[in-house]
């Protein structure tokens, strides 16, 4: 469970405090013999404050600002105490300790915690030098100190907090991304398991009930059934029922299909690949090529799928040959080409 403090909120309650301070300002004004340049303080006061607490997307205040509030820090003790007899009693006019005090908690809650402790710091040895250590309690300086160091630790923690968070988030995807990749290979695997023993165990179990001794067509067959289980491993996302059933078709009357995925369909999903299938088994169920090659094309292109089909121009020739076709017979040079076909990735039924 997080808690989430308003930003809003945090800003609201520094300016009030902040305000409060002025308020003392104004009230102790009569204390000065010439006020103006108390006024003067008063305004550097109220901007290095609204510079400190304005809104930005930097994690850590800018180093420009910064700087402001530690001169702003430096510059008031100076011209209010120049006006103040250190053995009187002062009341409101010593207002700047509190102030310089707010503005430096602000100035280290922003991750600046260098330059809130060189303020508030400034600001006890001035007044141990303006009045003695043992009225800094009395002037409230130990008080600012110690607000600084409590706004310095908490901000660390948080930082630290934050960096550990982060860590902890950038672990828990990687152990989510590892279980997903896990599960997906698990799945996949499974699935090729049930794929291949639904293709290849009928024939098992007659290779079983016949101890080997098969004819000539239950070779062919298992040959054919080899291809079907390559095609599982190298042509994956080709697939579907349709295009299963016409490639089984073209190597039993003797073709040699190869189907070769290299990713090519990776980005392709719901009707666009239903059409892609849908195109592919009606090109197949329609050719007579001795030979069909089906790829995919990599790349994002116009096309997701290119068909190729080869054949003899004899069909004599042809009509030999398509019962002892290898893939070793795809280096002829005299075939012909009989199926060209280049699938849209993208496109209405």
């Amino acid at each position: 469970m997080r808690v989430r403090v308003p930003r809003w909120l945090i800003v609201s309650l520094a300016a009030v405090f902040s305000c409060y301070h002025l308020v003392l300002a104004a009230v102790s004004l009569d204390r000065f013999d010439d006020p103006w340049p108390v006024a003067a303080c008063m305004v550097a006061y109220a901007a290095a404050t609204v510079a400190a607490l304005w809104p930005s997307r930097l994690s850590a205040m800018p180093v420009w600002i910064a700087s402001f509030a530690l001169a702003v820090s430096i510059v008031i003790p100076l011209q209010i105490t120049s006006q103040l007899d250190s053995g009187d009693e002062n009341g409101y006019a010593t207002w700047y300790v509190a102030a310089i005090g707010t503005l430096m908690v602000i100035v280290a809650t922003r991750r600046r915690q260098a330059f809130a402790w060189l303020g508030v710091g400034f600001m006890a040895l001035h007044g141990a030098a303006w009045s003695g250590f043992d009225t800094l309690a009395d002037l409230g300086v130990i008080g600012s100190v110690v607000w600084v160091a409590f706004a310095a630790w908490m901000s660390s923690a948080l930082t630290r907090a934050s960096r550990e968070t982060r860590e902890f988030i950038l672990a828990e995807h990687e152990a989510a991304d590892w279980q997903a990749a896990q599960e997906a290979h698990v799945n996949e695997r499974q699935y090729r398991l049930l794929q291949t023993g639904r293709t290849a165990r009928p024939m098992l179990a007659a290779i079983v009930t016949q101890e080997g001794d098969l004819t000539p067509e239950q070779r062919q067959e298992c040959l054919n059934l080899e291809g079907a289980i390559r095609d599982e491993i190298r042509g994956r996302r080709l697939l579907d029922d349709d295009v299963r059933r016409e490639v089984m078709s073209a190597r039993r009357r003797g073709a040699v299909v190869s189907l070769l995925d290299e990713g090519g369909l990776d980005d392709v999903h719901g009707t666009d690949l239903q059409r892609i299938h849908r195109t592919l088994a009606e090109a197949l169920r329609g050719s007579s090529a001795d030979r069909i090659i089906v790829r995919t094309v990599p790349g994002g292109g116009d096309h997701a799928v290119s068909v190729v089909g080869l054949g003899s121009p004899d069909p004599s020739s042809s009509a030999l040959g398509r019962g002892v076709a290898s893939e070793a017979d795809e280096d002829d040079d005299d075939d012909e080409v009989q199926l060209w076909l280049q699938i849209p990735r993208t496109g209405s039924d």
